[in-house]
């Protein structure tokens, strides 16, 4: 008989996307036999070339919590259009309370944005950016703001891509 580990057999080699934990949360829930308490995970995953995703669950132990908001993520993905190292153009998006301003950086400069944002832009492979959070230090809505600005870039840029009416004089 073989003697198998089970590590090894659900090793799946090279991951496609990477994994980035933004947030975990201990939340509770008031019920007749007293708190029931759960953990909420964040989680950003992309595979650097412009996919980026971004998923919210919650689970009885922190490591499900991880694990069903890799998949939520995974459910969601979202392509951006890069141009160069960078994005094509500035963005502002605003959802909830938070407020994004997303602008293209030239080659080198790095990206300079502060925490959730910066997760989501090194996920979806922008290397060159400048952005700035306004209006809450929440970091779910600020992670969420951030993939709504990437979102408005994708559509804009595919409007521009389809042809024109050729217009008809008589």
């Amino acid at each position: 008989m073989a003697n198998f580990n089970r590590r090894q057999q659900y090793d799946t080699g090279p991951k496609e996307f990477e994994e980035t934990v933004v947030q975990i949360n201990r939340v509770s829930k008031k019920t007749k036999g007293g708190n029931q308490a759960r953990f909420s995970a964040l989680v950003v995953v992309g595979d650097k070339k412009g996919r980026v995703g971004v998923g919210l669950a919650k689970a009885h132990d922190v490591r499900n919590a991880i694990r069903k908001s890799i998949e939520a993520a995974k459910r969601k993905l979202i392509v951006v259009p890069l141009s160069g190292t960078t994005i094509p153009y500035s963005v502002n998006e605003k959802f909830s309370a938070a407020k994004i301003l997303l602008k293209p950086a030239p080659p080198g400069s790095g990206i300079i944005a502060g925490g959730p944002m910066r997760v989501v832009l090194e996920a979806a492979g922008i290397r060159d950016a400048v952005g700035k959070i306004l209006g809450t230090k929440n970091k779910i809505s600020n992670v969420y703001a951030t993939l709504k600005a990437l979102e408005q870039i994708t559509g804009i840029v595919e409007m521009k891509k389809k042809p024109a009416k050729a217009e008809t004089k008589e």
